[in-house]
């Protein structure tokens, strides 16, 4: 399947969050039920039929009691940890969370876990993250792409004074996008829609087509003079199309046994053993990080220092780099895309233990019991398990 965005008014959070509900109306339940669980009492996500500029849509609204307040970066991520959500929503939710504030921090120059989106209207933000979250949850075979992202042109107000269009955030996030210009003043892109994009489009990418099987629309709340202010979603089955330019979605194997990783290094020479120890832990429950690793290095003036080095999912790089930020006192980081080969592998239970195999050149099949599963008072009694 292939999602292709089309941007003829812009993008925003809410925008794409109700053209996918639009598109995919059995999904609707579970995204708006995942949005819910994550808000506060006084707080509710709504949507509703409207038009825009004559042209039928869907508007995912946020209403707030008067009480409800502002959320840090670092409440949303506590809130999305501890609701009860679909499969797979707030991994999605935590990385596209992750890009926007790492993107916010950047700019600004402030501590990732102090970012406040006062701007971007915080609970919006929230609510529209997690139904994004939820339907790319939903839809884990899709494919993404976006049309041309129209620049708009301008101000906007922002907590940290009146900012050019597209917001600095916005065009940070979107680095490798094709922009167009069709003349049409205002914010078209906002930060959480850049957000979004960065996590599941594939930057440059043109539409492969195949039969159109659904479409969708999602309306913005502001007017734009000569253009409707909505995202289209157009719904392929591109089987047989042309290829689209490839993204590594997974860490899994491809046919040919070659996958790609990203891998992120780093050293510390200012970090106490136990925080270094909790960061490690940290990094690893991290949406898109595979494995963590530290090793012992001098450094300057013949400081010990500690290298971490992360495998992260490709497509999620970005937010990994973030977390290593918050994480950690780096300011710096290393990342590069490794060729990854894995030989077929498979899970089985063999009397309630794990065991996993693995088949070799040759044909030869070797098998080891998971680690975690071995018992027994000494070392000989473990390994005879």
């Amino acid at each position: 399947m292939e999602i292709h965005l089309d941007a003829v008014g812009g993008v925003a959070g809410d925008m794409f969050a109700a053209a996918l509900l639009d598109a995919f109306p059995e999904h609707r339940e579970r995204a708006l039920a995942d949005a819910q669980a994550v808000l506060p009492a006084g707080v509710a996500v709504t949507v509703e039929e409207v038009r825009a500029d004559s042209i039928r849509a869907l508007s995912l609204r946020v209403v707030k009691a008067e009480h409800a307040g502002h959320v840090s970066y670092a409440d949303m991520v506590a809130r999305i940890e501890a609701a009860d959500l679909a499969p797979g929503t707030a991994e999605h939710a935590l990385a596209i969370l992750a890009l926007l504030a790492g993107a916010e921090a950047r700019i600004h120059q402030v501590d990732i876990e102090k970012v406040h989106f006062h701007e971007i209207a915080d609970w919006d933000t929230l609510a529209d993250t997690v139904v994004a979250g939820s339907i790319a949850a939903a839809l884990p075979d899709a494919r993404y792409t976006v049309s041309a992202l129209p620049i708009g042109g301008g101000t906007v107000q922002t907590q940290h004074g009146v900012l050019p269009v597209p917001a600095p955030a916005t065009a940070a996030l979107l680095e490798g996008f094709e922009w167009r210009d069709d003349q049409v003043t205002g914010e078209r892109v906002t930060p959480t829609g850049a957000a979004i994009l960065k996590h599941l489009a594939v930057p440059g990418a043109r539409t492969a087509g195949g039969t159109l099987e659904r479409v969708g629309c999602g309306a913005g709340t502001k007017r734009f003079a000569g253009v409707p202010n909505v995202l289209r979603v157009l719904v392929f089955d591109n089987q047989g199309a042309s290829a689209i330019p490839d993204r590594v979605w997974d860490y899994g194997v491809g046919a040919d046994g070659v996958r790609f990783v990203c891998v992120i290094e780093f050293d510390v020479d200012d970090m106490t053993g136990e925080e270094i120890g909790t960061a490690a832990e940290l990094l690893r429950g991290t949406a898109g990080v595979r494995d963590v690793s530290l090793g012992q290095r001098i450094g300057k003036k013949g400081r010990p220092a500690v290298e971490f080095r992360l495998l992260a999912d490709v497509a999620l790089a970005d937010s990994v780099a973030a977390a290593c930020f918050a994480q950690t006192s780096t300011i710096g980081l290393r990342l590069r895309t490794d060729e990854r080969r894995e030989l077929p592998r498979a899970h089985f239970t063999v009397d309630g233990v794990r065991v996993k195999s693995v088949t070799r050149p040759g044909g030869v099949v070797t098998s080891k019991v998971e680690s975690d599963d071995r018992s027994g008072a000494t070392l000989a009694e473990r390994r005879a398990r």
